[in-house]
């Protein structure tokens, strides 16, 4: 019987994972010896295949012609000590406030090693990460970190929000500070080697490699998992065990990757949480940015109350939060889709309209219907409607614009497109997340 991922190395694997649990402060020293051809198998099928290629441009497809060949060479290399992290290649992609954040796209056979030693140490700090982390975990996603962070909200009544932007995260992270947090949990030299291979690899840009002293690129395989176990130290583990208990009241926290925002009940607590954060981040070397990292008073609004009483509203994970009446009269805690949020999504819409406005028309629809499907997929959550509909009117409005462009025939009216819309019509906004599933 031929051995798969999911026997021998599972099995092993589990083992590791209920001794990381039983003895939470035991360092691991021999990880390596896992990863073996059925882990990289593993590893490969878990590698998405249509990401960018890396600086040897191969691609996913011409990987997989000789898979067995060059799997086989990756596990020699990696046993003989002969493994090279090539550089990463930067590409910049927009973000919402129109400025470009940089990408660090890896080879291909660099996300499959990445993948397997990702899948050795998820199994150790899944036993040692909070439930008040959300991001790049198995069975947990960004919906669920909203839910948990409305539903406390809804349960103290609202209270002051401490919205937490980290300046540059993924640019700044002190590699030695991450290698010592890591070390407390993992002795085994050759993972640790191969980490720090991948953090000193260097960065491709403009045909010049570079060598940053931090930093881990976004857009690595392994960068996720760094960043949790990071700021699993900075943040999570330091609030839930050293700064909850000497608060007054209630308080929790709620993190997707490097988003974070801290509920408290009480001011007192927000404020004297809010005056030490900087010096918290900074024995790390990371520093907060002071525009965006802000306190906001969040209280559930009463019938009295005066303008200047009101509560204010906060962003994350590209949802606007605020105070409303539910359809029974109620105050509710309701969601609606960030204005900069929704300014970029509607920017990338129009601009592929402009530069596909002379394709055919049945693909400009199966292209245009994919892009709202994914914006109801993440945005339709209960509350924001509206916001959907408004999205869905200005996709066909600047469809409509483009598809006039497309010669130099007299501008046509609504009928026109109308007429075009009912042979080829885009999906309709829906509510996608009704329900939220529990945390695993």
């Amino acid at each position: 019987m031929s051995e798969t991922p999911s026997s021998t190395n599972s099995t092993q694997l589990e083992r590791v994972a209920k001794l990381a649990k039983a003895a939470p402060n035991l360092a691991f020293t021999t990880l390596a010896h896992h990863i073996d051809r059925s882990l990289l198998k593993e590893a490969y099928r878990r590698t998405r295949k249509d990401g960018a290629p890396g600086v040897d441009r191969t691609t996913a497809a011409e990987y997989a012609v000789n898979l067995e060949s060059n799997l086989g060479s990756l596990l020699d290399r990696m046993k003989a000590g002969t493994y090279r992290a090539p550089p990463v290649r930067r590409v910049y992609i927009p973000k919402g406030s129109g400025a470009t954040r940089p990408i660090g796209i890896p080879t291909f056979e660099d996300k499959v090693l990445q993948r397997a030693v990702c899948i050795v140490l998820e199994t150790i700090y899944e036993q040692d990460f909070l439930p008040c982390s959300y991001g790049f975990r198995p069975r947990r996603n960004a919906h669920q970190a909203l839910e948990a962070l409305r539903d406390e909200a809804m349960k103290m009544r609202g209270g002051w929000v401490l919205e937490i932007d980290i300046r540059s995260f993924f640019d700044t992270i002190n590699h030695e500070c991450l290698m010592a947090i890591l070390r407390q949990r993992i002795r085994d030299g050759v993972l640790l080697q191969f980490i720090e291979k991948w953090l000193k690899a260097g960065v491709l840009e403009s045909g010049v490699v570079q060598y940053p002293d931090a930093g881990s690129p976004q857009g690595g395989v392994i960068s996720p998992l760094l960043a949790n176990a990071f700021l699993h130290e900075v943040l999570d583990a330091w609030f839930e065990k050293v700064v909850r208990p000497r608060l007054l009241a209630g308080a929790r926290l709620v993190r997707y990757a490097d988003d974070a925002v801290l509920l408290f009940e009480r001011e007192a607590d927000a404020r004297k949480v809010y005056a030490v954060l900087p010096k918290r981040f900074g024995r790390y070397g990371l520093m907060l940015h002071e525009a965006k990292t802000r306190l906001v008073p969040f209280r559930r609004p009463c019938e009295s109350a005066s303008s200047e009483q009101r509560p204010g509203t906060f962003d994350f994970l590209g949802f606007t939060h605020y105070w409303a009446r539910s359809r029974k009269g109620n105050w509710v805690v309701k969601r609606k889709t960030a204005k900069s949020r929704f300014r970029s999504a509607l920017k990338r819409v129009v601009e592929w309209c402009r530069k596909h406005r002379h394709d055919e028309v049945r693909e400009q629809h199966r292209v245009l219907a994919a892009k709202l499907r994914g914006h109801y997929a993440y945005f339709g959550v209960p509350g924001n409607f509206p916001g959907l509909c408004r999205f869905h009117y200005e996709v066909r409005r600047a469809w409509r614009r483009w598809l006039c462009r497309r010669s130099r025939a007299h501008r046509r009216g609504w009928e026109w497109f109308e007429a075009l819309s009912t042979q080829h019509p885009l999906p309709t906004p829906r509510i996608t997340n009704p329900l939220y599933l529990p945390v695993a």
